[in-house]
């Protein structure tokens, strides 16, 4: 696991060493992501410079140093990931006549795109990886990245140079970088609690969507091209319409010999190996399949809270009890968890406001004491269809849609701007048709929300925003569009679970998810792998008959029935939860006196982005209980301290 970075600077030459320095700021700015080794390359002639730092992983000789040329001098290389299937096309490369001196993926990769082209190669990859591939010979600049995101890559112009690179930071490095923020951006975040692909904070500056390969020639004027090497929605799409004939235990067989393929694939390591488990279906799923298939006892993590309703750390000491791992938890206070807060808008880069962002955090620097590479269960919900919107959106919208629309949408009227204690006795009434979150209001409030929706789509898009009209509160913004909200454009997959389940991978896994674990992971030194997106295996579960998905109003019932052949059902069966902490009560609480800092009104004016006013009446509610405003709250707080370090950064 490594950081990358770039530059390519059309009909502008400069020195050697010139360009040599820029790769290495660039580089250096993203240390964190690779402790152990750093190099820089450029082509003083193209206006090229590529700029690595290294955690080794694989192959811990220096014949793994990048940037890395080709055996015949044409690529230059500079890569960040891990290529699972490396060993079988080394082989297959060898066979066709490519030596190889070291015994790094990244060589392999060299050989491949020497053997077979840079698209071609694409095809054959399982992994996690973004990687920048200048071609000498067609001078001709690649950017790449992993069929789901794991990986991350960003681009863009600045000053008439193109950058690109693993963190904003690196790009915020080069001495032409602009940095301009997008204002018309913000009410992404205030919807969907981080800023989805294409976009960024900065204008012109972009993430590289998942599955994708850019091209870029050197030369004055040149526009970047975008070819789609692998499509989640049309995988998902081909087995949706292709199920297989299979029975529950062949299915079940089915999936362990597959799962367990992938989980062993992805334990080589040079290097300590653990992974991270809260008790919950999809961690415990990876953690018994390393142990089934491992002679030594599997290092396993957790993080445990004081706040009992948020702590996991019971059902996961269980769940290692009974396979036998060696299990390391941290308990962690309160304060202890906050302490991280002000390295938050450092490590994520830009404006992300997923509050499990922390807990993430601290047990990736749990792991990181112990091991360099740890295995998550994150990807599971998506392939297996495993949040509960899913079942919640299906259900609501059968009992809604039978009501007129304008009735439902007097009622929102006349209940949406009652108080929470006001609220406080209607909860019993309409709870069955709820989502199961730990707060009756909240769940009342999900509720209330959604009696005006007008289709299963809509639905699904309020479950998925924290705020319906995120553009009030940014006077001066338009909302861009972003693919949740064109619901005629979603993928062809029936109107229900299956649909909403596709867009999710599509969406939030790789701008919310895996952002999260990249950022926290690389933030300690640690590599984190996903098993469940090995693509092979996505292909397979969306082969699945939707009865092997959702059974009998429960979603992941496949999976569970795998989880069931190493641990006990009782050890597993409990009320989702996620990776959450007790943000609302930290808001008015312990962080009282931070919030009121970034919310003071002079403060909120002089940032210039939001409505003072709306955001000061939301803070004022929180603090008197009369609504619960913590995600809205986060969201503008994480923004107003990512301004605030920028703002110290620019000033340096």
């Amino acid at each position: 696991m490594c950081g990358l970075a770039g530059f390519l600077e059309p009909g502008r030459r400069l020195c050697a060493d010139s360009y040599r320095a820029t790769a290495s700021r660039m580089a250096d700015a993203i240390l964190h992501r690779g402790p152990d080794d750093a190099g820089i390359w450029v082509d003083e002639d193209a206006g090229v410079g590529l700029g690595h730092r290294r955690l080794s992983i694989l192959d811990l000789s220096p014949e793994g140093h990048q940037p890395m040329l080709s055996a015949n001098g044409r690529y230059a290389l500079v890569f960040n990931g891990e290529i699972y299937n490396f060993a079988s096309l080394r082989a297959e490369l060898a066979g066709l006549g490519h030596g190889f001196r070291g015994g790094s993926d990244t060589e392999v990769m060299l050989a491949a795109f020497t053997q077979w082209g840079c698209l071609a190669s694409l095809g054959r990859f399982t992994g996690m990886f973004a990687f920048a591939l200048w071609d000498r010979e067609e001078r001709v600049l690649h950017l790449s990245r992993d069929r789901f995101g794991e990986k991350p890559l960003y681009y863009g112009w600045s000053n008439g140079s193109f950058l690109f690179g693993s963190e904003l930071k690196a790009l915020a490095a080069h001495p032409r970088w602009r940095g301009e923020i997008n204002r018309d951006v913000i009410p992404l975040l205030l919807r969907y609690n981080c800023i989805p692909a294409p976009y960024s904070i900065y204008r012109d500056i972009h993430k590289l969507p998942p599955g994708t390969l850019l091209t870029l020639k050197a030369a004055e004027g040149a526009l970047p091209t975008f070819r789609e090497y692998w499509s989640a929605t049309a995988a998902a799409c081909a087995g949706f319409n292709d199920p297989l004939l299979i029975s529950d235990a062949e299915a079940t067989a089915e999936l362990d010999k597959r799962l367990r393929q992938v989980v062993r694939q992805q334990m080589v390591s040079d290097v300590p190996l653990g992974a991270f488990l809260s008790g919950g279906v999809d961690s415990s799923a990876i953690v018994a399949l390393m142990q089934a298939q491992s002679s030594n006892r599997v290092r396993t993590f957790t993080i445990g809270f004081e706040e009992k309703d948020y702590d996991e750390s019971d059902a996961a000491r269980a769940v290692a009890a009974h396979l036998g791992t060696e299990h390391t938890e941290l308990r962690v206070s309160a304060r202890e968890a906050m302490a991280v807060i002000p390295r938050l808008a450092a490590i994520y880069d830009e404006p992300f406001s997923d509050s499990s962002q922390i807990p993430t955090l601290l047990i990736a620097g749990l792991a990181r004491r112990h091991v360099t590479v740890s295995l998550s269960g994150d990807g599971g919900d998506e392939l297996f269809a495993g949040y509960n919107r899913y079942l919640w959106a299906e259900r609501i919208w059968g009992q809604l849609r039978v009501m007129p629309l304008l009735m439902r949408k007097l009622a929102a009227r006349g209940l949406g701007g009652v108080g929470d204690p006001a609220l406080q006795s209607l909860f019993e009434l309409i709870a069955p048709l709820a989502p199961e979150v730990r707060q009756p209001l909240d769940k009342l409030h999900k509720i209330l929300d959604l009696l005006d929706s007008d289709s299963i789509e809509d639905i699904y898009l309020r479950l998925r925003s924290h705020n319906q009209h995120p553009a009030s509160l940014v006077p001066g913004s338009q909302e861009p569009d972003s693919f949740p909200l064109r619901p005629p454009q979603w993928p062809s997959l029936g109107k229900g679970a299956a649909a909403m389940q596709c867009v999710d991978a599509l969406t939030y896994l790789p701008d919310d998810i895996l952002t999260k674990v990249d950022r926290a992971s690389m933030a300690v030194g640690l590599e984190a792998r996903v098993p469940f997106l090995d693509h092979h295996l996505f292909e397979f579960a969306w082969r699945l008959p939707a009865k092997l998905r959702i059974r009998d109003g429960q979603g992941k019932w496949l999976l569970r029935q795998l989880v069931y052949k190493y641990v006990p059902r009782e050890l597993i069966e409990r009320p989702k939860s996620g990776f959450a902490i007790p943000i609302g009560s930290w808001l008015g609480g312990p962080l009282r006196e931070w919030c009121e800092s970034q919310l003071a009104p002079e403060r909120l004016k002089r940032g210039g982005y939001f409505d003072a006013r709306a955001v000061r009446a939301m803070w004022q509610e929180h603090l008197s209980g009369a609504r619960d405003w913590q995600h809205r709250l986060w969201d503008i707080l994480m923004f107003q301290a990512w301004l605030e370090r920028i703002q110290k950064t620019a000033q340096k």
